[in-house]
C-alpha cells in the first residue's frame, strides 16, 4: 500500500473509534488500541494496559449519553514514519453534561497482520 492508502486506513480506524464512543460501545472504541499492550498516558499517569483503560472508560464515562458525551476527533495529521509505523497528532472535543473537554492526542500506531492499524501509544494532553 502507498502512504496515502495507509493514512486513509488510519483515518478509517479513527472514524470507527469515534462512532463507537458516540454510541456507548466502549469495547468497540477499544478495538482501535493494541490489546493488551497499549500504553495510555493521561493526567500525568500511565494506565497499566488495555483492560485498565477499558475499565476507566466504563467507570468514568458509562451510564448514558450525558455522562459519555459526544466525541469528535479533528485536525488530525498522520505521518507514516516507517513501513507499519505511523504517528497521529490531532485534537479532540468531548462534550458532556458536566462540561466540555478538549485537548490534543499524540498517538503511535503499528500495523499488525491480525488487526490492521492499532494505537500502541496514546498520550492525551487536555486543555480543559
Amino acid at each position: 500500500m502507498s502512504d496515502r492508502q495507509e493514512i486513509a486506513a488510519i483515518y478509517a480506524v479513527m472514524a470507527k473509534m469515534q462512532a463507537a464512543w458516540n454510541t456507548g460501545d466502549f469495547a468497540g472504541y477499544m478495538k482501535g488500541f493494541s490489546n493488551p499492550d497499549v500504553i495510555f498516558v493521561s493526567r500525568g499517569q500511565i494506565q497499566s494496559d488495555w483492560q485498565a483503560t477499558l475499565d476507566h472508560y466504563e467507570r468514568d464515562y458509562g451510564g448514558g449519553p450525558g455522562r459519555r458525551g459526544h466525541l469528535e476527533f479533528s485536525d488530525m495529521n498522520v505521518v507514516v514514519l516507517a513501513p507499519g509505523v505511523a504517528q497521529l497528532v490531532g485534537a479532540y472535543t468531548l462534550v458532556r453534561d458536566t462540561g466540555t473537554q478538549t485537548g490534543i492526542n499524540t498517538r503511535i500506531l503499528h500495523k499488525r497482520a491480525e488487526t490492521g492499524w492499532v494505537i500502541t501509544l496514546n498520550h492525551v494532553s487536555a486543555r480543559t
